[in-house]
């Protein structure tokens, strides 16, 4: 049986995370297989699987920070604000220059509000968006906030914008090529999209499909929670406590996941500090 961990794969295009998890339960040889964080068709790279036990960790790793390379092209609209869409407005870009693109793209950098795109998967009245979009339905969707930490240009040339974007989980990058046009007054809509990190997991630990068919690396559980998140070592007696699910005192470690480890280093918990306690979020044995 595979050993509870995660897999980066390097995910290809054309592909739905959906696509991706069923190949690796049959290369992993388990049902018990998820993603944290859905990656777009058209979009490439950094998508993180939890296999066995580290399907639990997956919501937690889902919230964390991304990295994008992304490619915008100003002067076109599509239905879906990104190249699988239809075209739905063209604008000449000729007056646009460089120095109100940065301006444009300042606007869209720190904590912003965020309209999603349509065509995704948010949850309208029990119905996925893009369902409601995709039968002729104009489907409203609230803003929400989103934090672009760095928004910065590799190059400018022509209508075409390289980019690399580090954002918080739930920011679409679609809806920035979108806003990032529309603010310049001529549209946009993004072309390419390739994630390069998610929370410390980077391109440099993903692996292709066809690497993990011949060799099927799995990051350890352990190692994968130390990496993400604070690391707590408890005593013998903390240990019993945590493994059947009780409460430990807080250790100051901060309110986010934090792993919690035995005397003999296996992962026990996750757990979030709440006041003077420390309750668990997910437990990993008995």
């Amino acid at each position: 049986m595979t050993e509870s961990g995660l897999i980066i794969v390097d995910k290809p295009a054309e592909w739905t995370s959906h696509d991706v998890v069923g190949k690796m339960r049959r290369i992993a040889g388990t049902r018990r297989v998820g993603h944290a964080g859905t990656l777009d068709p058209m979009a490439t790279g950094v998508l993180v699987i939890g296999v066995e036990k580290a399907t639990r960790l997956l919501g937690h790793l889902a919230l964390t920070e991304k990295v994008y390379e992304a490619t915008i092209r100003l002067g076109v609209t599509t239905n879906t604000d990104d190249a699988e869409g239809e075209v739905t407005a063209t604008f000449d870009t000729g007056s646009v220059t460089p120095e109100a693109v940065r301006k444009g793209i300042e606007a869209l950098t720190g904590r912003i509000m965020q309209v999603p795109p349509q065509v995704s998967a948010i949850k309208v009245n029990g119905e996925r968006a893009y369902k409601r979009a995709r039968a002729g339905e104009e489907v409203e969707l609230a803003a929400r906030p989103v934090t672009v930490h760095d928004f910065d240009v590799a190059s400018i040339e022509g209508p075409e914008i390289k980019a690399t974007i580090r954002c918080s989980s739930g920011t679409y990058i679609r809806a920035l090529a979108r806003d990032l046009g529309a603010s310049l007054g001529v549209g946009g809509h993004l072309t390419a999209l390739r994630r390069t990190r998610v929370g410390p997991y980077d391109l440099s630990l993903a692996r292709t499909i066809e690497e993990l068919a011949a060799d099927c690396v799995v990051l350890p559980i352990g190692e994968a929670v130390s990496a993400a998140f604070p690391r707590r070592d408890v005593d013998a007696d903390e240990a019993r406590v945590i493994s059947h699910g009780g409460r430990l005192s807080a250790a100051g470690l901060g309110e986010g996941p934090i792993g919690v480890f035995g005397p003999d280093g296996e992962l026990l918990a996750l757990v979030e500090e709440q006041g003077r306690s420390a309750r668990p979020l997910a437990v990993f044995v008995g």
